[in-house]
């Protein structure tokens, strides 16, 4: 059991079996004891308080990434498309950009991308803004994780996350939508406050939470994520099951895997 540092008061229930709900040191609840019983919390998030879980990555990220850009990307066949990348922050200052492999705020808590640039193909681009803009009318707008990314960064996704959990990461030998530039990470803000809302999970959280059919979550979180669907399906866009937050432009198939890094489409 953790050191605790504070209980609750009492409660009583039924014939005076004693309910107490324990704390720690920084007086979060804990656990639970049920007369003699204890019944510790159940950990379904980020432990630490912040919005983003982590995953403990198999070799040094810098490693991954060094031999991920010395691999190539597997080459498709079709008539494709050129590509037509589109910074979607030029579009509408309201869009929030939120690129997290921008940053270290990620589950393998590395940089992946050398520029905080949300990059789609055209079509994905302006669809995303005509979502945008409509939810403007239920108080909500667009909060970007993350849109084009490079096949090295999916290669060293994989090579960095354990087996059991990549299950949330693009096989790189088949490459990603993303490395299309046609698919998009999103959550939706508060208008009023442009803070992000409350969602069954975190992003990149590998647990079920992240379903976008788990039943679990409040009601509220649930309608958000709905809301979110609802408004991205109406432009076409398809949902991943695994993954709330991601969707697909349906003319993805129409562009190749691309391995450029964000810093060079310039």
């Amino acid at each position: 059991m953790l050191p605790l540092a504070e209980q609750s008061t009492d409660s009583f229930i039924g014939d005076g079996l004693i309910v107490r709900f324990l704390r720690d040191e920084s007086l979060r609840v804990r656990g639970v004891t049920l007369g003699e019983q204890w019944y510790p919390r159940l950990v379904v998030g980020a432990d630490d308080g912040s919005d983003q879980m982590r995953v403990q990555p198999l070799a040094p990220v810098p490693d991954v990434i060094r031999e991920a850009r010395l691999a190539s990307p597997p080459e498709g066949t079709g008539d494709y498309r050129d590509d037509d990348l589109v910074d979607v922050a030029a579009l509408d200052a309201g869009l929030t950009i939120d690129l997290r492999y921008a940053t270290d705020h990620n589950f393998l808590s590395a940089v992946f991308y050398d520029a905080a640039r949300a990059l789609l193909q055209r079509p994905a681009a302006t669809a995303v803004l005509r979502v945008h803009q409509r939810l403007h009318g239920d108080g909500f707008g667009l909060t970007v994780f993350d849109a084009y990314r490079p096949w090295f960064v999916t290669r060293a996704f994989w090579d960095a996350t354990p087996p059991s959990m990549r299950w949330m990461v693009a096989d790189p030998t088949k490459g990603s939508k993303h490395n299309r530039g046609a698919a998009i990470d999103v959550t939706l803000h508060d208008l009023r406050t442009g803070l992000p809302v409350s969602m069954p999970s975190t992003f990149d959280e590998p647990t079920s939470r992240s379903y976008a059919f788990y039943p679990g979550g409040t009601t509220r979180e649930r309608w958000h994520r709905a809301v979110l669907r609802s408004a991205m399906e109406r432009e076409g866009f398809l949902l991943n099951p695994f993954e709330w937050w991601h969707f697909d432009h349906p003319d993805w198939s129409a562009y190749r895997i691309g391995n450029a890094s964000i810093e060079d489409l310039r």
